[in-house]
């Protein structure tokens, strides 16, 4: 147990304390801001556990000597008090998902909140309820929020306008229905269609309307980056560094000299190359490759040494750690470290003797990994690679033979074969590959949306992702070998009730499977739609029946890579999880005892596990609007598409050449009567018999834009074919093809890969 653990507990549990929260509690024992909000998580993991418990109006209770009996949320049972995360819909009800909730029971432990017992809670607001004793919305126990444990975020970003005089702020998004009043017009000089900070006062409930002040004026709502300002407000995304972490980033680059120094491993001399996106400025991974004469394979994987230029406690750590991760958003990038380290210092830019943490791997001729050294190592970079380039190499390798030397051209052809050799092992042991496009905005110098397209996922990405996914696995099984506690991503086996009805979904869209319990089974789901227009469906329905991804020390194993044992070593210039992972190796060969905290890592875990979690949703939330904003004066304009989805109440469709997706509400479907059939996710009209299902081709015009809502609305023209359902044969070709390397399924680019 930490040393914070047991003064928290020291404190609360001493005759003399009295319940209080916790920023209080951190005023008591003398913590400084960063370890108050380290105390605050602590505190939250404690009353998970059990060992303390929330009281009224979150104040922090013991709960030896009685004192407490009912409050804690282990308590729930014996108890009509729960707390949890509140969310809202659009109707005003919510549900509340108590904490402590096991995973594999996720929607079905949600509590129904009607719209007047809900007060004034938020989204993402943590609450206290009390419990009714009866049943509510589709059957679920109903509750009524007592008090309010804690807010999501106290501000807002929206659109300002003057109604009667008086000013008021449309939130973005459907967090609220009602405008916000934030009084006289000209506050701060905002004007009509400014997009707006604003500071909630009180919030809106069914009985009052809600009331805040203007805080900050982004800009006119149709003024270039605006938007992307209301995002980074909006997720509450870092700002400016701290002008000590930047005064310790140019101290560092004042003493860099390139020298090659004490413990560190001169191979400067080797043939090492990295392969990155285009667009890329920081360059954290290269790779040499050589065979032995024995047929063996030595794999270098050399990632950027962060942890010579961010060392712990520093005030780079400091901010490294608070951030957790790098936010790629579409026009600009928000950096986990301050440039001069990201994209000079650290990164292995060609030609430049730079400081690495290096994985030497090798393998017997099959693929299989016999050995795993790490040791920190200098090397020099001799081409950079773009994957456009790889890919121009391996469909015209003769061609490339005079624009590369012969060292270079030896080492990209080992690479391809060793990569194919192990992504085929991979498969063989049932890692699953998850086929969901990842939208990617299009921009012109200026920074305006000039269109859409979708990443794909070709064979130069796969080295890439194998060479990344290999040198993972063997830190961390190496590290696991050692008895070490570390910072693992962890991605827990599906709940069986989620497949069972995962089971009944594919059957209803006419696909023939076995139990899908076994990752065989849903290896061999996941080959038979691939290139199937219900594709899209079945991908996004068995990534809903999964677990998420964290960080966590818990041995709990990858389940979609097929994996006991791995974590995140790859990337530590834009993910903390992998500096930790760095300074653990070295501690290790340095002979030094490293520190081995659970509770620490627990705590670490959950935020960067939060924090990459909110850089994701910021990132799809901006190219949304980036697109949306796109469309707001394209009424009219047809798109050829797919239907992705089908509801009770109407049609979600995926533009093929444009991949926006928007919605056709079954209303709008006019020329019959149409009505929902369950089985088979159909709509089907009452007169015509016509059909629309999951995969069907149809042609649809932009009706609606509303980029404050984030809505999209389409008009159905017409329907212009059916699934088109693939013989067995031709999946056979395809995934002999595939074998062979032939480009495979869309997926973001590896830079923002985060498996």
């Amino acid at each position: 147990m930490s040393n914070l653990n047991d003064t928290i507990l020291s404190h609360v549990n001493s005759p003399n304390y009295k319940p209080v929260k916790p920023k209080v509690i951190a005023k008591q024992l003398g913590l400084e801001n960063a370890d108050a909000s380290k105390l605050k998580r602590t505190i939250k993991r404690l009353v998970k556990e059990g060992k303390l418990a929330y009281g009224p109006s979150h104040l922090v209770c013991s709960v030896l000597g009685g004192r407490e009996e009912s409050h804690g949320p282990n308590k729930r049972k014996n108890s009509k008090h729960v707390v949890g995360t509140f969310r809202r819909v659009q109707g005003g009800f919510g549900f509340v998902r108590p904490e402590n909730t096991p995973a594999t029971e996720g929607r079905d432990a949600d509590i129904y909140i009607p719209a007047n017992n809900a007060g004034d809670a938020a989204n993402g607001d943590t609450v206290r309820l009390r419990l009714s004793g009866k049943k509510g919305r589709l059957g679920k126990q109903e509750g009524r929020v007592i008090d309010i444990v804690e807010r999501a975020t106290n501000q807002f970003v929206g659109t300002y306008f003057i109604r009667d005089g008086m000013g008021y702020v449309q939130v973005d998004g459907k967090l609220f229905t009602e405008p916000i009043y934030v009084g006289d017009p000209g506050a701060k000089g905002a004007q009509p269609d400014d997009k707006v900070v604003l500071e909630m006062v009180r919030f809106p409930s069914h009985l009052r309307d809600g009331e805040g002040v203007l805080v900050d004026i982004l800009g006119n709502r149709g003024q270039p980056g605006v938007d992307t300002l209301s995002i980074i407000h909006e997720f509450n995304l870092p700002g400016e560094f701290d002008e000590d972490a930047l005064e310790n980033a140019r101290k560092q680059a004042e003493k860099f000299d390139e020298s090659i120094t004490g413990r560190r491993k001169d191979l400067t001399t080797e043939t090492v190359i990295t392969i990155d996106p285009a667009t890329a400025r920081d360059f954290d991974d290269a790779i040499s490759l050589t065979k032995n004469q024995n047929g063996h394979w030595e794999l270098g994987v050399h990632i950027a040494d962060v942890s010579h230029f961010v060392r712990p406690k520093s005030a780079l750590d400091r901010m490294a750690k608070d951030r957790a991760t790098s936010v790629y958003l579409p026009d600009r990038v928000i950096p986990m470290l301050p440039e001069v380290i990201s994209n000079n210092l650290a990164s292995l830019q060609p030609d430049k003797v730079r400081y690495a943490m290096t994985a030497r791997i090798e393998f017997s001729p099959e693929g299989n990994r016999v050995d795993t050294q790490v040791f920190k190592s200098a090397i020099k970079s001799c081409r950079r690679f773009t994957y456009e380039e790889v890919d121009c190499f391996l469909a015209d390798r003769a061609g490339w033979k005079r624009k590369l030397t012969p060292e270079v051209h030896g080492l990209v052809g080992r690479m391809h074969e060793l990569a194919m050799l192990l992504r085929q092992r991979r498969m063989k042991r049932g890692s699953l590959e998850l086929t969901m496009p990842e939208l990617s905005i299009d921009l012109d110098k200026n920074g305006q949306v000039t269109g859409a397209h979708l990443e794909e996922n070709t064979v130069s990405h796969q080295i890439i992702e194998e060479f990344m996914l290999i040198a993972n696995e063997a830190v961390a099984e190496m590290l696991h070998d050692n008895g070490l506690i570390f910072l693992r991503r962890v991605h827990g086996a599906p709940d069986p009730r989620k497949l069972k009805a995962l089971n009944e979904f594919v059957k209803e869209l006419g696909l023939k499977t076995e139990s899908l319990e076994s990752r065989f089974a849903l290896q061999e789901l996941l080959e038979t739609v691939k290139g199937d227009p219900r594709q899209h469906a079945v991908n996004y329905s068995l990534l809903r029946s999964m677990q998420r991804a964290i960080y966590s020390p818990e041995e709990e194993g990858h389940y979609a890579l097929a994996s006991t044992c791995y974590c995140h070593f790859t990337s530590p210039i834009r993910r903390y999880p992998d500096l930790t992972i760095h300074r653990l190796i070295d501690a290790v060969n340095r002979g030094k005892p490293p520190q081995q905290d659970l509770g620490n890592l627990l705590n670490l875990g959950d935020h960067c596990s939060e924090r990459e979690q909110r850089a994701t949703a910021a990132e799809r939330e901006l190219t949304k609007v980036k697109l949306l904003h796109f469309l707001e004066d394209k009424v009219g304009m047809e798109l050829e598409g797919i239907v992705t989805g089908v509801e009770s109440f109407g049609l979600f469709v995926m533009g093929t050449q444009l991949p926006a997706e928007g919605f056709v509400h079954i209303s709008a479907l006019s020329d019959d009567y149409y009505k929902y059939e369950k089985s088979g996710h159909v709509i089907k009209g009452f007169r015509s018999g016509n059909t629309y299902r999951l995969g069907d081709k149809v042609q649809v015009a932009v009706a609606s834009v509303d980029v404050e809502r984030r809505e999209l609305d389409f008009r159905l023209l017409k329907k212009t074919g059916g699934p088109a359902i693939k013989s067995k044969k031709s999946r056979q070709g395809q995934k002999k093809s595939t074998k062979k390397g032939n480009p495979g399924s869309r997926r973001k680019p590896k830079k923002k890969r985060p498996r």
